[in-house]
């Protein structure tokens, strides 16, 4: 059987508002749950952020998303027409870069809460991967 991620909890301080913005950035849907007091952003098919109102303080997570050279260049203009701050190193200073790790392209954002998104085009995290036995 084939193992995927179906769903993760996206800690937020108001939900919607977080939701709204990742989806914007992605270009993907989003909208209420169809199951508990979440908002959620529908990634792919087999992929859905669940955005959950918590109080503070927020746990700061990284979440990482593999995308095409072509989908890369959509959400760069993206972030880019709603002057949303990115940088080319997952902490520190916010330099306007795309980092050229590893051969393909990657950069970073803050979501409000203070979350690390990342998007990257070769993923470095496979590289070195051994079988499971």
């Amino acid at each position: 059987m084939l193992i995927s991620l179906d769903h993760v909890i996206v800690p937020a301080r108001d939900r919607r508002v977080s939701a709204q913005r990742l989806a914007t950035i992605l270009g993907v849907p989003w909208g209420d749950a169809n199951i508990g007091p979440f908002t959620a952003v529908y990634v792919s098919d087999s992929l859905t952020l669940d955005f959950d109102q918590w109080p503070e303080p927020i746990p700061v997570m990284h979440y990482r998303f593999h995308v095409s050279d072509d989908t890369f260049d959509a959400m760069l203009q993206r972030l880019q027409a709603e002057n949303i701050a990115f940088r080319s190193t997952p902490h520190g200073v916010t330099d306007r870069q795309v980092n050229h790790h590893g051969g393909g392209r990657l950069l970073y954002w803050n979501e409000p809460d203070g979350h690390v998104w990342e998007i990257l085009t070769k993923s470095y995290a496979r590289q070195h991967t051994n079988s499971v036995r």
